[in-house]
C-alpha cells in the first residue's frame, strides 16, 4: 500500500508564504522596516522577521527608530569568527530554511558562529556544526588546530598557562559548541589520524615518504610526527597521555613523544620561554595518562650580578 505524499494545500500554501518572504522580502528587501549595518554591509530587512533572533530583538528594543524605520548596527570587532558569509546565511535563515542549501563545510564554521550569537536557531547550529565536525580531515586540521589554540585553558597544575586568560575569546561565541569541537579535533587526532595515516605501515598515497627517507621508513609515523609538531600544547598533552593514543607499547609513544617535542622545539614551542618535557610514569594509577606525562614548564631568568 503506497502512501500519498502529495503536499497538502495547507503544505502548499505555507510554502509559498515563505518562499515569498525568502526572495521579496530577504533578498530585494522589499517593505522592509529595518536597516541593518555590519561592517561594511547594509541589509534592508523586517523587524517581525528579525525579532525570532534574541539578538537582533535586543538591539531593535534599544536603538533609535528613524521615522517608521529601525536603524541596528552588529559590531563584530571583537567576533572574527564571525564571517560575513557566515552571517548573512544566518540572517537568511531567519527567512527561510531554504538558506541550508547554500551552507557548506567551507562556510560552515562561520555560520554556525553567527547563529550561536543571533541565538533562537538550534537548528542551523546542529546542522553548521556537523558540517563543522565531518570536514574535519587532514587537509583542514591546520585551521582547526588555530581554532583550539584560540580557546582558553585552565592549567591543571602540571604546566604553566602561557595564554592570557583575561584577554576575549575569538571562539567564545561559539558557547558549547566550541568545546565539542575541540573534542572532535582531540578525537581526530588520537583516533582517526594514526589509522588514517597507516601508522606502522608502508608509504601510502595519503602519506608518502619524506624525500631521502628508506622505502622502510614508517611513512605513517613520520606524518603524524609532523601534525604533531604543530599541536597546541594542552591537545598535544592530552593526546600523548591518553590511553586511546594507541601506538603500540607505552615505550613507543614515549619515543614518539620525545621525537615530537624535539621537533616542536623548531616551531611552535620555539620562542614561548617555556620547556616541554616527557617522561615515563612507573607506580601508581596511570591509567589516566596511560603511562606517559607531558609536561611544560617557564624557563628560569638567568640572574646577572653587577659588580659594584
Amino acid at each position: 500500500m503506497q502512501c500519498d505524499r502529495t503536499p497538502s494545500l495547507y503544505q502548499v500554501h505555507n510554502e509559498d508564504i515563505v518562499n515569498h518572504l525568502y526572495q521579496s522580502g530577504f533578498h530585494t528587501g522589499n517593505y522592509a522596516d529595518t536597516l541593518l549595518h555590519v561592517r561594511t554591509i547594509v541589509y534592508r530587512l523586517h523587524a517581525l522577521i528579525l525579532s525570532r533572533s534574541p539578538y537582533l530583538t535586543h538591539l531593535m528594543s534599544t536603538s533609535p527608530q528613524t521615522g517608521s524605520q529601525h536603524l541596528i548596527y552588529v559590531n563584530l570587532d571583537r567576533e572574527p569568527e564571525v564571517t560575513d558569509e557566515g552571517f548573512h546565511h544566518a540572517l537568511a535563515y531567519l527567512y527561510s530554511g531554504a538558506a541550508l542549501a547554500n551552507i557548506r563545510p567551507e562556510n560552515a564554521r562561520g555560520v554556525l558562529a553567527a547563529a550561536c550569537l543571533l541565538g533562537g536557531m538550534d537548528d542551523l547550529c546542529n546542522y553548521a556544526y556537523e558540517l563543522c565536525r565531518q570536514s574535519i580531515s587532514l587537509d583542514t586540521l591546520p585551521s582547526w588546530l588555530e581554532f583550539v589554540d584560540s580557546m582558553p585553558v585552565p592549567s591543571d597544575g602540571s604546566s604553566t598557562p602561557i595564554v592570557d586568560q583575561h584577554q576575549h575569546s575569538r571562539t567564545a561565541v561559539f558557547g558549547p559548541y566550541a568545546q565539542r569541537l575541540r573534542e572532535d579535533i582531540f578525537n581526530f587526532l588520537v583516533v582517526t589520524l594514526p589509522n588514517l595515516v597507516n601508522y606502522g605501515g608502508q608509504a601510502t598515497p595519503t602519506t608518502p615518504l619524506p624525500e631521502g627517507a628508506s622505502q622502510h621508513a614508517d611513512a605513517g609515523r613520520e606524518t603524524l610526527l609532523q601534525v604533531f609538531a604543530r599541536v597546541p600544547f594542552d591537545l598535544f598533552k592530552a593526546a600523548i597521555e591518553s590511553p586511546s593514543f594507541q601506538l603500540g607499547s607505552v615505550h613507543s609513544r614515549f619515543k614518539f613523544a620525545k621525537d615530537a617535542i624535539e621537533l616542536r622545539k623548531q616551531g611552535i614551542a620555539r620562542g614561548t620561554g617555556a620547556e616541554e618535557t616527557v617522561v615515563l610514569a612507573f607506580g601508581g594509577n596511570t591509567s589516566q595518562s596511560g603511562g606517559v606525562l607531558v609536561t611544560r614548564k617557564l624557563r628560569r631568568r638567568q640572574l646577572w650580578k653587577v659588580n659594584s
